[in-house]
């Protein structure tokens, strides 16, 4: 219990941090956001009666200090350029990108895993060299590289799959493997170095001495010492996929918490990138916790320290 309040203020500390830095990040950066909202041959009077209804008139720390009281009473204020609440916007937007984040880890993780696990069996042989290749090129090729990619492939060569979003289940297959192409290199090359390490280890030269077979040895003692790690950076890269996916959503039209960041930095909005940021931050943090309680679970020997 004292492990997890202590973590959980830890969260509360990081969130206020981000929050403050975000403040003043969006307001040392040069423009006035009612000038934006409205237009360059708008009368200066205009714009101050704007700037004042904002309350953007006031000090840097009075405006902090609104900004956080609300905050804590779970309102992040009215959008400028959509004209909603801030809170109803990520709460509407926030179930397409836990859809995308869902199907990006189901991707991510069953492909990796399993490249990792036939790169062990079929070590120095062709099978081995074509998984590490892939899991290479998972981690090197950049995300929107890899949309554009399956969307010329699969949408304009082969005629496949939707091009962009469209509210079906299908149409978010080629979002979701653009999203997971990076997480399934990594889990793909941590598997893989997790198991070359434990078929290393004593227990598994037993297991052969007794006639198990290779695959089983990997597959029943190996993989179950070596998932730990796996799991971990599972747990992150999901609360890193659902924190806001800006590239993938944006390139495929995906209506989620990264395409409604990007709006809010086009636009200038900054109670709306506020409370995405702010959103985003809390996921990971989130996920960094649901990690440390998988490895106590699985681990009971590191403990909640």
């Amino acid at each position: 219990m004292a492990w997890f309040a202590k973590r959980l203020l830890g969260i509360l500390l990081v969130l206020l941090e981000i929050m403050f830095l975000i403040f003043i990040m969006l307001r040392v950066i040069p423009g006035d956001p009612a000038s934006v909202l409205l237009n360059e041959h708008v009368s200066p009077a205009a714009i101050e009666k704007l700037t004042v209804s904002m309350g953007l008139d006031k000090s840097l720390s009075e405006q902090f200090i609104d900004y956080l009281k609300d905050a804590l009473r779970g309102d992040f204020g009215l959008s400028y350029y959509l004209h909603k609440n801030v809170g109803e916007l990520i709460y509407e937007a926030f179930p397409y990108t836990a859809r995308l984040a869902c199907m990006a880890a189901v991707f991510a993780w069953s492909f990796g895993i399993v490249s990792g696990i036939v790169s062990v069996m079929y070590h120095d042989r062709i099978l081995d060299y074509l998984f590490r290749g892939l899991s290479l090129l998972g981690i090197s090729v950049p995300i929107f590289m890899v949309a554009m990619f399956l969307q010329y492939l699969i949408y304009y060569r082969l005629g496949m799959l939707p091009l962009n979003f469209n509210g079906s289940f299908v149409s978010l297959l080629l979002p979701a493997v653009a999203l997971g192409w990076d997480s399934a290199g990594s889990v793909a090359r941590i598997t893989r170095s997790q198991l070359m390490e434990q078929m290393g280890e004593p227990y598994i030269d037993t297991a052969k001495a007794k006639g198990l077979y290779f695959s089983r040895a990997v597959l029943r003692h190996a993989l179950r010492n070596a998932i730990l790690p796996v799991i971990t950076v599972m747990a992150l890269q999901l609360s890193g996929m659902l924190s806001g996916a800006v590239i993938t959503e944006s390139i495929f039209g995906v209506p989620g918490i990264g395409r409604l960041a990007l709006t809010a930095i086009q636009t200038r909005d900054m109670p709306l990138l506020q409370g995405t940021v702010l959103f985003s931050a809390f996921l990971i943090a989130v996920g960094n916790l649901l990690a440390d309680l998988i490895n106590s679970i699985l681990d009971p020997r590191r403990g909640l320290k």
